[in-house]
C-alpha cells in the first residue's frame, strides 16, 4: 500500500470527501473489474479451444459463461482491494462508501459466479459428448444429461441465495429459524412443486421411458425431448409440445412405445370374389413365403398369412407379421417392401385384387 502512495501524487489532497490517492485506487480498481471481463472473454475460450473446436454448445457455453466468470474476479479483486484501501491509515473516504463498497463489490463477485454456474450447466452435455465414443448421444444419456442440468441448477440457485444473504451481511441464523417457523406453510403452497421433483426422481429411477422414446400419457401421445425436475415435454407428431407435470406421472399408466420388442403388422389383403381357388391358395403360400425370408422378421411361427374369411364381394387374406426393426422408418421401409412384393406376387398368380367399383360395374352387367 505505501508503495502505491508513493506513485500517486498530491495523495492526502480530499476531492469529494476522498483524499486524492484514495479516489485514483477506487476508479482504477472499478476500471480492472471490467479489463477482467475482456481479457477472461478472450482467455477462457483458448484455454478450452479443443472442446469448443467439438462442440458448439461447449463453445456456447464457455464464451457466454466467460464473461461472467471475467466480471467475478474484478469483483473479488475490487472487493479485497477495498477491504485493504479502508484499514489504511492514509485512506480517507466517505463512512457510506467505505460500507458499502466492499459489500456491493462481494454481491456482485457472489450473484457473477452464480450466472457463469448456470450458463456452464449447458456444458454438462458437451462433456459428455466429449467422452461418448460413438459420438451420437442415446436416449439414457440424454435423459441423464437433462436430470444433471436440473439437479446444478437448483443447488445453484439454493447455495448462491445463501451466499448472497452473507454477503449482504444478513442473519443467516435468524433465516433459519424463519424457514422453521413457515416451513409448513411453505410446504403446503409448494406441494405440487415437491411432488414434481418427486416424480422425477421416480421417472429418473424407475425409467419407464428416456428421452427419444415414443410415449402415451393420459392420452397425450409424442416423442420424450426432456425430463426436468418439474415437467417432462413430449413433441407430437403434429410437432407441438405437451409439458407434463412430472407428479401426474406416477399416478398415471405409461404407455412405452419405445419399449416394443418387435412390430407387428397385420395387413388384410381384400381379393376379387371370383379369384381362382388354387391360384389364391399359391399366392397365400407365397404371401407366407415372403414374410418367413423377410430377414426383419421374428417369432416365424407366429407369422403367417391365410385366408380368413369370404365375405360378400371380396376374399379376405388376413396376415400377422413380427418384424424386428429399429424405429419408424425401418417399419415403413419394411412395410413398403413388403406390399410392393405382395403385388408382384399376385401378378405372377393372375390374382385381382378387390375393387368396389370394379363389383358394382359387374352388378349392373
Amino acid at each position: 500500500m505505501d508503495n502505491i502512495i508513493e506513485m500517486v501524487p498530491s495523495w492526502d489532497k480530499a476531492v469529494f470527501g476522498f483524499n486524492q490517492g484514495t479516489l485514483v485506487v477506487l476508479l482504477g480498481l472499478i476500471a480492472l473489474v471490467f479489463v477482467a471481463r475482456i481479457v477472461a472473454m478472450i482467455v477462457i475460450p483458448i484455454i478450452f479451444r479443443k472442446l469448443c473446436e467439438k462442440s458448439p454448445i461447449a463453445k456456447l457455453a464457455i464464451q457466454g459463461s466467460s464473461k461472467s466468470l471475467g466480471m467475478a474476479t474484478g469483483a473479488a479483486i475490487l472487493w479485497q482491494s477495498s477491504i485493504t484501501l479502508i484499514e489504511a491509515d492514509s485512506a480517507l473516504m466517505p463512512e457510506l462508501v467505505a460500507f458499502w463498497v466492499p459489500s456491493l463489490a462481494h454481491v456482485v463477485m457472489v450473484i457473477a459466479i452464480i450466472v457463469w454456474a448456470l450458463r456452464l450447466t449447458v456444458a454438462v452435455q458437451a462433456v459428455v459428448e466429449y467422452w461418448d465414443d460413438d459420438e451420437e448421444l442415446d436416449g439414457a444419456e440424454r435423459t441423464l444429461i437433462g436430470a444433471v442440468e436440473s439437479v446444478l441448477r437448483v443447488c445453484i440457485v439454493v447455495f448462491g441465495s445463501i451466499f448472497i444473504a452473507d454477503a449482504l451481511n444478513l442473519d443467516l441464523t435468524t433465516m433459519v429459524a424463519g424457514l422453521g417457523i413457515t416451513g409448513l406453510a411453505l410446504a403446503l403452497a409448494a406441494k405440487d412443486s415437491i411432488a414434481n421433483v418427486f416424480g422425477a426422481i421416480t421417472v429418473l429411477l424407475d425409467r419407464p421411458f428416456r428421452v427419444g422414446d415414443w410415449v402415451l400419457i393420459s392420452g397425450c401421445e409424442g416423442e420424450v425431448v426432456s425430463i426436468s425436475l418439474r415437467t417432462t415435454l413430449l413433441r407430437t407428431s403434429g410437432d407441438t409440445i405437451i409439458s407434463i407435470p412430472n407428479a401426474n406421472l406416477t399416478s398415471k399408466p405409461i404407455e412405452n412405445f419405445g419399449k416394443r420388442r418387435w412390430r407387428r403388422y397385420r395387413p388384410v389383403i381384400s381379393l376379387d370374389l371370383d379369384s381362382d381357388a388354387d391360384a389364391v391358395q399359391n399366392f397365400t403360400e407365397g404371401v407366407s413365403e415372403l414374410i418367413r425370408n423377410d430377414v426383419n422378421t421374428m417369432k416365424k411361427d407366429s407369422s403367417w398369412a391365410k385366408v380368413s374369411a369370404i365375405a360378400k364381394d371380396s376374399m379376405e387374406i388376413s396376415c400377422n407379421i413380427y418384424w424386428d426393426v429399429e424405429g419408424g422408418a425401418d417399419e415403413r421401409d419394411a412395410k413398403q417392401t413388403f406390399l410392393l412384393n405382395v403385388a408382384r406376387l399376385a401378378k405372377e398368380n393372375g390374382i385381382v385384387f378387390y375393387e368396389p367399383r370394379v363389383r358394382n360395374q359387374r352388378s349392373l352387367d
